[in-house]
């Protein structure tokens, strides 16, 4: 290969973030996003997503593009895979295989090799759950604490900080006339990428799929990589098999 490929950094990207206004505390702030998404009842109803699209790295000065496929399975089981043409820098294709079985996560690299996850990513991962950590957040010991008002992407938005019981948290700003999640903020232990990285992820384009809002756009920015996802298609309550998420070799 002409140029080098930094390591395609773990992500637990969380695509059902949403809604709220004039809230006066943390608690109808959430009340208002999960209303905006599509409400309690019909979030309750969500069992598992699958999304699949295109994705655009940019890291050490080279664009990669490929397409993803994310799967999701409540109450906190997850797969990301990315295939990757590496032709732009000299190489054929790479293919990224993360998965969270909701105790153990695992990434598979076909040109780096494999690795557990393990630290803040692994609980972050195990945080995610679908269809949105918000819907059961204090059955879960999280608490939210509203922090005030800022803008982020050039929109008002409230700042909603969500501690889940272990883990890192999550800065979540909130459109204060959509009440959908314009932006959160997480800072990430990564060992493989050189120590703490804040992790920041805009979300944008949101369709409604079943009743549920959902993000077809999601950037995620680190200091050493941008990643943009442009989702195609994405669907709810596929049935899926636990063994998806198993780490390979594992039935």
């Amino acid at each position: 290969m002409k140029r080098g490929v930094g390591p395609v950094v773990a992500l637990a990207v969380v695509l059902a973030w949403a809604p709220c206004v004039q809230a006066q505390t943390a608690d109808e702030l959430v009340e208002k996003h999960l209303a905006a998404v599509g409400g309690r009842a019909a979030l309750s109803k969500v069992t598992s997503q699958v999304a699949s699209g295109t994705v655009a790295i940019s890291a050490q000065g080279a664009d990669i593009g490929g397409t993803i496929e994310i799967t999701k399975k409540a109450p906190n089981k997850s797969r990301t895979v990315m295939k990757l043409d590496l032709s732009s820098v000299g190489g054929g294709e790479m293919i990224v295989d993360q998965r969270c079985d909701g105790k153990a996560a695992f990434a598979s690299n076909s040109l780096q090799g494999d690795r557990e996850i393990t630290g803040s990513a692994l609980q972050n991962m195990l945080n995610a759950s679908c269809p949105t950590p918000l819907l059961t957040y204090k059955e879960a010991g999280g608490k939210v604490e509203l922090q005030g008002q800022d803008k982020a992407g050039g929109r008002a938005v409230f700042v909603l900080m969500y501690t889940p019981k272990a883990g890192p948290a999550s800065k979540l700003f909130i459109d204060t006339e959509t009440f959908l999640v314009a932006r959160s903020v997480t800072t990430l232990d990564l060992p493989e990428a050189g120590g703490a990285i804040e992790q920041t992820t805009d979300l944008g384009d949101y369709r409604v799929v079943d009743g549920v809002k959902t993000a077809f756009s999601v950037t995620v920015a680190g200091a050493a990589q941008t990643i943009v996802i442009t989702l195609t298609k994405v669907e709810f309550n596929t049935p899926i098999d636990d063994a998806v998420f198993n780490r390979p070799g594992v039935k």
